[in-house]
């Protein structure tokens, strides 16, 4: 059972593994909710995320005898490094099933730790299926990520150093896979303030919780389809569902597209690097239905690759307005690549690809095509540039910018 003298326990032992992250208030994101916003940075972790925490705990309850086998565990990159790390101290050899898609950064860090990677399925679901099965043929002990008492008790340990920091906080938002930290987080905070509200969020493309509650029962997706790779779950854990049905408020379902804007949001006003799934409680801020409450979103982690980073990077900006990319259509004469140059340039927008196609049209007197994509200070700066190469007699067409960086 997750009880308090639990809770109280592990919030002891991990100690000796984690790293302060004390909350951060954020001006910027109380601005635009009109609340008080925190955050829990679990993305500056010694491991960039809190997985290191239930993992810890976990270990430390076991037997030597339990130890002495080594451990087996599937994830889809941040338990991976939580179990290495902490086997690592223990000085037991584990063995991390990921899946393929798995981002490399993870990948290698896992390793970095000394534990073996196996990589294997697409999604979470399917590497766990082959980590059970490793784990029944070679005697060793498995450690599930999240569907696991004392691994959500190591989790729950967040909202401990959270009603430390803010005993007045009136909701925490805390991201959901498959159930561990929302499990520990919510159980525990209901224990010391039952009037405290605890809200999941979820990626749209794989609410597998969300479904479950609706059922009232676990249920299993067909797919699952979202950047957050960290809580790209299809089924929700069975041990760890009951506490969720108890605890958890509400449940907040954020599309990929939201995480894209937040991730600009967080580097340019807070200077953090936090992966998706960690993101996920910033985007639900603006789903949130109340005003002047004390909010806590836990930042999950922080383990993105570069080129994952590259990608959000270049769709962050194309999603505000300050990169976007327009096609005209031009006689084929000296000057006029010029004249649109000089439109462009009064209204200070910074061309950073130019694409000159002659044989757009067999008659090249008749029309070239120049694809221009550009720098702009938003959707009202880009609108102004369009509305002035019509005015100039162009007829520009918006199109998707592509390959920015290249």
């Amino acid at each position: 059972m997750l009880t308090l003298e639990k809770f109280e326990e592990a919030s002891e032992k991990v100690k000796e593994v984690v790293l302060p992250t004390n909350l951060i208030y954020s001006e910027y994101f109380s601005e635009q909710t009109g609340n008080k916003v925190y955050f829990k940075p679990e993305n500056m972790q010694y491991t960039g995320a809190y997985k290191v925490r239930g993992a810890y705990y976990k270990i430390s309850t076991l037997s030597e005898e339990e130890r002495e086998k080594g451990l087996v565990t599937a994830s889809a990159g941040n338990h991976a490094q939580g179990v290495a790390y902490a086997a690592k101290l223990y000085g037991v050899p584990a063995t991390v099933v990921m899946p393929t898609t798995t981002p490399l950064i993870k990948v290698n860090r896992t390793k970095g730790y000394g534990a073996k990677v196996v990589l294997h399925g697409s999604v979470y679901d399917e590497a766990c299926q082959y980590a059970l099965e490793l784990a029944k043929k070679e005697g060793a002990t498995f450690v599930h990520p999240f569907n696991d008492e004392v691994v959500a008790t190591g989790q729950g340990t967040i909202a401990m150093e959270i009603f430390k920091e803010l005993p007045t906080v009136d909701i925490i938002l805390v991201p959901i896979g498959g159930g561990g930290l929302a499990a520990g987080v919510s159980t525990l905070a209901k224990l010391l303030n039952p009037n405290i509200k605890v809200i999941g969020v979820e990626p749209a493309g794989a609410s597998c919780m969300k479904a479950s509650l609706d059922a009232g029962k676990v249920v299993t997706l067909p797919n699952v389809d979202t950047i957050a790779d960290g809580t790209a779950v299809k089924t929700p854990g069975d041990i760890v569902f009951p506490y969720i049905q108890k605890n958890i408020d509400d449940i907040i379902a954020v599309e990929d597209q939201e995480l894209i804007v937040n991730f600009l949001d967080m580097m340019e006003n807070h200077k953090m690097l936090v992966e998706n799934s960690g993101l996920l409680t910033v985007a639900a801020l603006k789903h949130l239905d109340c005003k002047g409450k004390k909010i806590v979103s836990i930042l999950s982690g922080g383990n993105m690759d570069v080129i994952t980073l590259s990608s959000v990077v270049q769709h962050g900006l194309i999603e505000r307005g300050r990169v976007f990319t327009v096609s005209v259509q031009l006689p084929d004469r000296p000057g006029e690549l010029v004249n649109v140059a000089n439109v462009i340039a009064k209204l200070k927008g910074n061309v950073i690809r130019l694409e000159h196609n002659q044989f757009v049209s067999i008659n090249r007197n008749s029309a070239v095509e120049l694809r221009i994509t550009l720098e702009a200070f938003g959707h009202d700066h880009k609108k102004e540039i369009i509305e002035a190469l019509k005015k100039h007699g162009y007829d520009p067409k918006e199109e998707s910018p592509t390959g920015l960086y290249q």
